[in-house]
């Protein structure tokens, strides 16, 4: 029998059919912490948030993945499919992605906030770092020891000692990311990871041949 399992955001989410349900409704109280559990008295504003893309503006095709780092289908999809979309689509100038996070738990807010320290030049390849080690950064749930494994992880992308404690202690980063985050997966109704926005349609999680199909269908005659 397949293991259920349960993640906790205040409320549950719960994994179901290859994708992590999202509950919209739980309380951002256990999520707007920085390592040192500090919070802003500033207002969130989720419009400070950038959004991280690839690939040339001029595409014809556009696609939005709405992903977890703390979610295994999107590290399977990143293993699986997202190398040979980068290669055929986005590196040949058809494609422009975005990346937009979810956060079920601290731990994926965390992590954020560490790809997110590198700047739009760095973050995809330490996004592919924390994909690539999901398993062991996220052992054990101990949340001390999964703060030291993305500290671990920031260095070996390059980032030092001050860097990570500037980001990870920035409260108000924090907030705006979470609230970001929400208003992004309400305005376009996710709720489940990974969801892909190909050209404003809203998919659920695929293998590589059906998300290929449907980008050669978009692409213009």
């Amino acid at each position: 029998m397949k293991r259920r399992t349960l993640l906790a955001a205040g409320g549950a989410t719960l994994v179901l059919g290859g994708a992590f349900a999202l509950n919209l409704n739980s309380p951002q109280n256990g999520l707007l912490v920085g390592m040192a559990n500090a919070q802003s008295d500033t207002p969130a504003d989720p419009s400070a948030i950038a959004d991280m893309v690839m690939g040339s503006a001029d595409a014809p095709v556009k696609i939005t993945e709405y992903a977890s780092f703390t979610c295994p289908h999107c590290a399977e999809f990143h293993d699986t499919v997202w190398p040979q979309l980068k290669a055929d689509y986005i590196d040949t100038g058809k494609v422009q992605f975005t990346y937009r996070e979810v956060y079920f738990d601290r731990f994926g807010l965390w992590a954020s906030m560490i790809a997110r320290c590198g700047g739009q030049m760095r973050f995809f390849g330490i996004a592919d770092m924390l994909y690539d080690k999901q398993r062991d950064w996220t052992a054990g749930g101990d949340p001390a020891a999964i703060a030291q494994n993305l500290r671990k992880l920031g260095k070996t992308a390059g980032l030092t000692d001050e860097m990570l404690d500037t980001c990870l202690n920035d409260a108000t980063t924090a907030q705006n990311l979470v609230a970001w985050y929400e208003a992004n997966a309400k305005a376009d109704d996710i709720n489940s990871t990974p969801s892909f926005l190909i050209d404003g349609t809203k998919y659920s999680n695929m293998s590589y041949a059906d998300m290929k199909k449907i980008i050669d269908d978009a692409m213009p005659a």
